[in-house]
């Protein structure tokens, strides 16, 4: 290839990826767009997001909003702000992720190295499980919540969710599990190895990625419902989510758009540290399951 060819050659490919970054950029901008309108307006007072223009920076810069939503913010009858809400979905979110996951784990490692008879129908049946929507679920899970005396209590939501993340959570694992070799199963039977033994000192050990693909997809589904909260919850046990809907809603006379802006950016931030955190993990186990599977 003579040297002018080169140069065209080169010059081609740096426009290629000069156009392909441009309509990238063009997309990231569009998609964040919202994001920036949230966030400028929660920094600004009242009056000055009246005036209109609500693409511009603040000209008074304050936080007087984000602490408004956050501890005086009137949600419902009382100025009670986001905090005890937030709370109370922490107190939800982190024993269903974890017993999700840990069952997922546990059901992953039997469907794959313990098989039985029928063990596929089983697997089926969990799989459907991911497929039937929350509106049908509603009643009968109220009518078993109120028979084990849970109806309006966090620990009645916590069971609500690790129940109906189960199927996913046995899906992932299961999956994962199904590639890895049989023969160290076996290998550790021989020498006497129990049940939980080979789950604990040989399964566990290698499934970080999964694990951390479990917990991102039940952390964001469970934070991030508001079917569930606004269906099972009472006043002592509301999430986050429902405090959220009832901070806008509430709101008499003048809408506080700085205070609701802030409250939303509060309820979201929880799931986006997650992401920005552990999101490169994220995509890293789902393309280890895929390698593997």
């Amino acid at each position: 290839m003579s040297t002018a060819s080169q140069d065209v050659a080169t010059r081609n490919g740096v426009f290629a990826r000069a156009a392909i970054y441009a309509i990238l950029i063009l997309f990231a901008v569009y998609y964040l767009l919202p994001l920036y309108v949230m966030l400028a307006n929660s920094l600004k007072p009242l009056d000055e997001i009246r005036q209109g223009n609500m693409l511009a920076l603040p000209h008074q810069w304050t936080i007087a909003p984000w602490l408004s939503a956050w501890s005086t913010a009137q949600i419902g009858v009382s100025p009670t702000g986001l905090k005890p809400y937030f709370l109370n979905s922490v107190m939800m979110v982190v024993p269903a992720v974890a017993i999700s996951t840990i069952l997922g784990a546990l059901n992953g490692y039997v469907l794959t190295k313990w098989r039985f008879r029928g063990d596929t129908i089983v697997f089926g049946m969990m799989l459907l499980a991911c497929f039937i929507p929350f509106q049908i679920v509603l009643i009968p899970s109220a009518r078993i919540l109120g028979l084990l005396h849970l109806a309006g209590t966090v620990p009645g939501l916590i069971l609500i969710h690790a129940i109906y993340g189960l199927g996913f959570t046995t899906l992932f694992f299961r999956n994962y599990y199904e590639a890895f070799p049989t023969e160290l199963i076996r290998a550790a039977q021989i020498d006497g190895a129990s049940f939980f033994q080979i789950f604990r000192r040989i399964l566990l050990p290698s499934s970080g990625p999964i694990i951390v693909v479990t917990v991102i997809w039940q952390f964001t589904n469970i934070w991030n419902d508001f079917l569930f909260g606004s269906s099972f919850s009472s006043v002592d046990s509301i999430p986050l989510t429902v405090a959220l809907n009832n901070l806008v809603n509430s709101s008499t006379g003048v809408k506080e758009y700085n205070v609701h802006f802030a409250g939303a950016i509060l309820a979201a931030l929880p799931t986006l540290i997650v992401y920005i955190v552990s999101g490169r993990y994220f995509v890293r186990g789902l393309m280890a399951g895929a390698v593997k599977g």
